[in-house]
């Protein structure tokens, strides 16, 4: 694969970008307006009433984060000038056909179609237990929403959609860069087919509020249905398998159109760029690490020695904008997969002892100004040793109320409640984690070495600018002065 300069190829180029209020497209949006400022436009979809209400949601939740003070040291109060002729913010809506530009002014509409080089497809639900019919909308028919609309832009070079790994399911061994057919299962039961999903999930909602059913009843119900529907079709949660329905979808009405996907695996703060230890919201490790930090967390099951595949921020951005500018002039199918396991594996072992070599050092204050102390947690290989310790924990726990309730004992009643939100908080990240707790697959990514060896191809600094190989990883350097600082300093309230 030959690779043009990427910088040449960004400049006076028009990127549309979507969920640009999530964390890797901000991480995106800052690289290359930091990298080259000459892009001609950003053409930023926020979920918004109105371009006013857009324009908000920029400021406050892309423009305003810590994430882009490196590009305010470079412009200082050139920025805002930058920002406005560069960034053009959209009102609009991935769930809605035409992406809900039907009440935007014609003349912008227009120009997008007109204008638009790049599409980047970052907007998902990545709750692993979301409402169905949430998930289904952006994660599945979204993915049909944004083809439909690139298909209309005269000037497109590639789409760019963002996935995850994890549609792989529960697969072991090596797992390849392959596409998924229309109605493709992981367990071979036959019928899945979007146009069914879409009206069982109709259909429930109507019976549902035809019965008079709460709002927090319909979301419990919807979240019941998309495991339902998940596991029957032999993936573990309904984010993984809306991803899965996306990409089904790209793939069977993308006709001539050049779609790139690229799958990320566990993604975790930045690496080096803007700056070490960037991160936003509990990203999927990181629930672990807040509340083992917090004392909350004093037992886990998993596998020490299984491969967990983690991979920075910064190194998928790098990837995904390198995979856009390498197919802008050529026609394309293709998935990138963007993890750690093949080249630079690290095991489930490093959460547990850089966990508590860096909260040792350095404990949380809790909200009383107090040090929580943390001891090196308990991690238990299968699944009947666990049910075995949780059933004690839980005996030991009525008892213990027991007896403080007898004595009228207010400081054991507060102890035994907290030790109950514990045990709770540990049996609900272990029901949303189970299936990658002993994950025995790795990914393979011979289709991103062929885009990392483009790249060394090309000029130092471009290499060095675009960097995404995982060998450059210090996996316990970066836990213990880069992650885990990280997390504390972005994540812990």
């Amino acid at each position: 694969m030959e690779l043009e300069s990427i910088v040449q190829l960004l400049e006076n180029k028009a990127i549309l970008v979507t969920g640009a209020t999530g964390f890797l497209a901000k991480i995106f949006v800052e690289k290359v307006l930091r990298v080259q400022p000459n892009v001609k436009k950003l053409y930023l979809l926020l979920r918004a009433a109105d371009a006013k209400s857009a324009t908000q949601r920029f400021h406050n939740e892309i423009l305003g984060k810590d994430l882009f003070s490196l590009l305010k040291q470079k412009w200082g109060t050139n920025l805002n000038s930058l920002v406005s002729e560069k960034v053009t913010v959209v009102a609009g809506d991935l769930c809605l056909e035409d992406l809900g530009l039907q009440d935007s002014p014609s003349i912008l509409r227009e120009e997008m179609l007109n204008q638009i080089d790049f599409i980047v497809n970052l907007a998902a639900t990545t709750n692993f237990d979301e409402r169905y019919d949430v998930a289904l909308a952006l994660n599945t028919l979204g993915a049909e929403h944004i083809l439909r609309f690139a298909k209309k832009c005269v000037r497109l070079k590639v789409l760019v959609h963002v996935s995850t790994a994890y549609v792989s399911g529960e697969k072991g061994g090596l797992i390849l860069e392959n596409p998924y057919k229309m109605g493709e299962t992981l367990n071979g039961t036959p019928g899945l087919d979007m146009e069914v999903e879409k009206k069982l999930v109709e259909e429930e909602l109507n019976c549902l509020r035809a019965e008079g059913a709460t709002e927090g009843e319909i979301t419990l119900a919807m979240k019941n249905l998309g495991i339902q529907r998940a596991r029957m079709y032999g993936w573990p949660n309904t984010y993984v398998f809306t991803k899965a329905m996306g990409e089904m979808l790209l793939g069977h009405l993308k006709e001539n159109l050049s779609v790139v996907i690229v799958r990320p695996t566990i993604v975790t703060s930045t690496f080096k760029e803007p700056f070490p230890g960037w991160v936003e919201g509990l990203r999927t490790i990181d629930s672990l690490a807040v509340g083992y930090g917090k004392g909350k967390l004093t037992c886990f099951l998993g596998d020490l020695m299984a491969i967990v595949d983690l991979i920075p921020a910064d190194l998928v951005v790098n990837a995904m904008i390198v995979a856009m500018v390498a197919h802008a002039n050529q026609p394309c199918d293709i998935i990138y997969h963007v993890g750690s396991s093949v080249r630079n594996p690290v095991r489930n072992s490093i959460l547990q002892e850089m966990g508590f070599r860096y909260f040792s050092q350095k404990p949380w204050i809790d909200k009383n100004g107090k040090p929580v102390k943390v001891s090196k947690a308990l991690v238990l290989g299968d699944m009947d040793s666990f049910h075995r310790y949780m059933a004690i924990r839980y005996l030991l726990l009525l008892k213990g109320l027991e007896l403080a309730n007898k004595a009228l004992c207010q400081y054991f009643q507060d102890k035994y409640l907290r030790l109950r939100q514990k045990i709770n908080f540990v049996m609900r990240l272990v029901e949303l984690y189970k299936p990658y707790l002993f994950f025995r697959g790795v990914f393979d990514d011979m289709n991103t070495e062929k885009l990392r060896m483009a790249v060394r191809d090309q000029s130092g600094a471009e290499a060095d600018m675009f960097y995404f190989d995982p060998k450059c990883i210090d996996w316990d350097e970066y836990f213990l002065n880069i992650h885990l600082p990280g997390v504390v300093k972005h994540v812990f309230k």
